[in-house]
């Protein structure tokens, strides 16, 4: 099949429930739609916009629905799984989408609270949700978990975002170790890595830096949109990928060799 001149692979994700954070814009939106273009019904996970949520629930259809919580809160991250699966009776996949990039220089007289900030969303939330998912997932003997990490696990990033680099490090550390631990559960997990992606939340950075100095250290010629990945996720939830289990998948245009 082909779609916006591209040949694009059927995946059947039928009667499959799927929670994708930070589902409301972005990466996240682009997901949630493609998984239920592939007839997934999706848990749309939101904080602040609620509108845009429901936008992306409509577009995803198959039933799907949106959920706030606030992941900088532990029992919100507990409460969000909980409602999903009273909602939906029960959770084929989750993906691990939502988080935060704070500009934190060293000097800055609140590093501290951007560090633990930065780190409660982008660490601890996707913890505490993996580990309800892989309880949840064992009763089943099936369940997949996606997480989003980004190129800075591996190449670091600038002294504006250590706190950033640290938590999507941890993020790959915590994949791998459920993969190895939880396989025989059937049980999988992978990581995606982007790089700068085109979104609203990398709007102002790209403003400042600019598309062309960007450009410069990808290997392709134009910046990587929601759209590049949201494809290679909907592959790993249908369980076509399965023995790609603990891998880290770079969509960043080579630019994490660079």
């Amino acid at each position: 099949k082909t779609r916006n001149n591209k040949i694009v692979m059927k995946i059947d994700l039928q009667n499959k429930n799927i929670l994708v954070t930070g589902a409301s814009r972005g990466i996240g939106a682009a997901i949630a739609k493609e998984l239920g273009t592939s007839g997934a019904r999706v848990a749309i996970h939101y904080n602040k916009e609620k509108e845009t949520a429901e936008d992306v629930a409509q577009s995803s259809g198959n039933g799907s629905k949106i959920f706030k919580a606030n992941l900088q809160d532990p029992a919100n991250c507990e409460k969000l799984f909980n409602d999903v699966l009273e909602e939906f009776g029960h959770l084929d996949a989750i993906i691990n989408n939502a988080g935060t990039a704070i500009v934190s220089p060293l000097e800055s007289e609140n590093w501290v609270k951007e560090w633990d900030e930065t780190i409660a969303i982008n660490l601890r939330a996707v913890g505490i949700l993996c580990n309800l998912a892989i309880q949840h997932f064992k009763t089943r003997q099936s369940g997949r978990i996606i997480n989003i990490a980004s190129r800075a696990a591996f190449r670091g990033d600038t002294a504006e975002f250590l706190a950033y680099a640290a938590s999507k490090g941890g993020v790959v550390s915590l994949s791998r170790s459920i993969a190895r631990a939880f396989g025989k559960d059937g049980i999988t997990c992978f990581v995606v890595a982007p790089g700068w992606v085109k979104t609203d939340m990398a709007e102002d950075s790209i403003k400042e830096y600019g598309e062309e100095f960007i450009l410069q250290g990808n290997a392709l010629d134009r910046l990587t949109e929601p759209d590049d990945i949201a494809p290679m996720v909907t592959l790993l939830a249908s369980g076509l990928a399965d023995h790609a289990t603990g891998t880290s998948i770079d969509i960043n245009a080579a630019s994490y060799v660079h």
